[in-house]
């Protein structure tokens, strides 16, 4: 019995090889693909057949960089929970002066959720949050921030570490909350006026605690 070729064969079509690149860069490109169709569909609606055709490669090639769905999903909780956490440290650290800190601190925030394809929405909202490697990783992320904060309101005004820590996780969670919401209500305020507005008022709050010397941190 002769085999009868199939519509590919028949109309010469192949199909695609995809583009040999250096693995940092196959990795990258993966998890880019990746994270467009989990934000666009959800972690459990999601296939890695949806992943591999959006990133234009085979599922072979997908599985060479990653053996699972839940591993290329960690990977990118990885990737932008570590982005958070460095935006708040270099807030931190990029002054000394404390209502700029603050400030900077919400920015990060607003960054964050403003920024490249909705990545926020893997961290804050993600469906998979039950699973403890996930639920780990965004605690983790949580934990960053928090400790950046405590740590530099513990050098600069010399209170207990319990009370530093209760500031920074009000300071934090005022930050992403408020980031989440003007996000949500389609930027109806301009980025910059909403970091301003409520970096004061954190900053009425914050600032009636002195600075170590003893000076009011104005």
């Amino acid at each position: 019995m002769t085999a009868h070729p199939g519509p590919a064969a028949r109309s010469g079509a192949t199909r695609p090889q995809p583009v040999r690149m250096p693995r940092s860069q196959r990795r990258a490109q993966l998890l880019a693909a990746a994270q467009e169709v989990f934000v666009a569909q959800g972690y459990h609606a999601a296939a890695m057949d949806d992943i591999a055709e959006r990133a234009g490669v085979s599922k072979p090639v997908l599985y060479q960089h990653f053996p699972g769905k839940l591993e290329l999903y960690l990977a990118l909780l990885d990737k932008h929970c570590d982005a958070l956490v460095s935006r708040v440290r270099e807030a931190m650290a990029a002054t000394s002066d404390n209502k700029v800190r603050v400030a900077g601190a919400m920015q990060a925030y607003f960054d964050f959720v403003d920024g490249e394809g909705e990545a926020y929405r893997l961290v804050f909202e993600s469906d998979l949050r039950n699973d403890p490697a996930v639920a780990e990783r965004v605690e983790r992320a949580e934990r960053g921030c928090i400790e950046a904060v405590t740590e530099t309101i513990m050098a600069d005004t010399g209170v207990s570490r319990d009370r530093a820590e209760l500031l920074a996780v009000a300071l934090t969670g005022a930050a992403e909350n408020a980031a989440r919401f003007w996000l949500a209500s389609a930027r109806a305020v301009p980025k910059p006026d909403a970091i301003a507005l409520v970096a004061a008022l954190a900053w009425r709050g914050i600032s009636n605690f002195p600075l170590a010397d003893g000076r009011p941190d104005d």
